[in-house]
């Protein structure tokens, strides 16, 4: 019995010993204004290739935000690749359930999927660029942006 636990203890310090594989990084706004010149970049690094990624765009709000989305240019500079820009809109409430993401108190903090499946990523440097685009300029009680990769649970 005492074999027995010492292995569970061994297994359960190694698990925990392990790297989790995840970048997250935010950028905070003065006033918690985010202005659309207020460009936000994000350089990681992927050294497994073997591996499939998931990424997320983090915003962090108060509860005072006037809307139920936020239109953002997202631009992606892959290792040996020029920029590529897309437009997206991120769904951050509605108006029967409220806010979408996880509240404490009045802030709000959601982590969105923005690739529809885990994709390959080339070994390199990344830069992940955010910049909002929504009429209201600048962009009133958002605290924070900024983006997560993590590996994909296989």
């Amino acid at each position: 019995m005492k074999k027995l636990l010492f292995f569970i203890v061994i297994f359960f310090f190694l698990e925990a010993c392990r790297s989790i594989d995840v970048y997250e990084k935010t950028e905070t706004f003065n006033k918690h204004a985010w202005s659309s010149n207020n460009k936000l970049s994000f350089i990681f690094t992927i050294t497994d290739t073997t591996a499939s990624y998931n990424i997320y765009a983090v915003i962090r709000h108060t509860d005072a935000y006037h809307f139920n989305n936020i239109w953002l240019n997202a631009t992606t500079v892959a290792p040996g690749d020029t920029a590529g820009t897309q437009q997206i809109n991120l769904k951050l409430g509605d108006n029967t359930k409220g806010w979408l993401g996880a509240a404490m108190d009045d802030i709000i903090e959601h982590r969105i999927l923005l690739t529809r499946f885990p994709v390959k990523l080339k070994k390199g440097n990344y830069n992940f660029m955010l910049q909002q685009i929504m009429r209201d300029d600048p962009l009133q009680n958002v605290m924070n942006a900024g983006i997560r990769v993590e590996k994909a649970v296989q």
